[in-house]
């Protein structure tokens, strides 16, 4: 009894911590500007107000920049994951020179801080006119996150049986259809994961996006929240609201392909 109320304790605590800082992020997007460094605090708003999301919408063209934030990630992630499907399945299920090579140069790239090619990189964009375009922002991170999402993919596919792909051969299925029709739907699990991954990771950079859209037209979230920030001043509660329209759209796709990720990896396979 002592050890589950102790256990009861320490996992109410871990998950106020947790939840606390969203929650006053959310009260702090619906207090009045006088009111959010007010004394004493207050835990919840005198008056509740949508002042600051109603600013979002009508003078930061919030809208545009989560529907560029959106195209971005949404395009990226599946280009990365099918390429890291593609990828993940060639370095699990063929062997041949130079494999293991490609796989640390995969992983020396996950090492290397991003600044050091920051300056060929901005070099390079501009060269091919991709500056200040969606369509640059996303061949960049495709190309950033194609190396984790390969190996990410491959561990996946180490873990389903090579028996059910011969099954489908000697069926007469040739490797790419047994690889569509029969391991992928085992994979769902993992393929969903690693949409999930190149999406937040798409979602929520900054430094790349600052660095390369200046224009209004192509900003994507990360960059219109921070101008929030000035030289004198810093909107909170603009950024508060900001914080919690960002976090909607993340939330909507965790719900939407839930099922695919708290599923078995080879459940697939013995079900009738």
């Amino acid at each position: 009894m002592v050890k589950r109320l102790a256990k009861g304790t320490v996992l109410g605590i871990w998950l106020l911590i947790t939840v606390f800082p969203l929650y006053w992020i959310v009260v702090t997007s619906l207090k009045p500007k006088a009111e959010i460094f007010s004394m004493p605090l207050k835990y919840w708003p005198a008056n509740v107000t949508f002042e600051h999301y109603a600013e979002l919408f009508e003078f930061a063209d919030f809208g545009r920049y989560l529907a560029n934030s959106l195209m971005v990630s949404l395009v990226a992630a599946a280009a990365v994951t099918v390429i890291g499907v593609l990828g993940g399945y060639t370095l699990a299920r063929f062997t041949f020179p130079g494999r293991g090579a490609l796989m640390l140069a995969f992983l020396v790239t996950q090492m290397i801080p991003l600044f050091i090619a920051l300056g060929p990189l901005y070099l390079l964009m501009s060269d091919l006119d991709l500056l200040n375009r969606l369509a640059g922002l996303m061949v960049v991170y495709v190309a950033m996150l194609v190396p984790f999402s390969t190996i990410i993919m491959r561990g996946f596919y180490e873990r389903v049986p090579v028996a059910l792909e011969e099954a489908a051969q000697v069926d007469g299925a040739s490797r790419l259809s047994a690889l569509v029709r029969v391991v992928i739907p085992v994979m769902l699990p993992g393929i969903a994961a690693t949409f999930i991954f190149a999406f937040v990771q798409c979602w929520n950079e900054l430094f790349l996006a600052i660095t390369f859209i200046d224009s209004e037209d192509a900003k994507t979230v990360p960059v219109a929240m921070n101008s929030f920030i000035t030289q004198y001043d810093i909107d909170w509660g603009s950024m508060a609201a900001a914080t919690v329209v960002s976090v909607i759209p993340t939330l909507i796709l965790f719900a939407a392909i839930r099922r695919y990720i708290v599923e078995g990896l080879t459940a697939g396979a013995v079900k009738g």
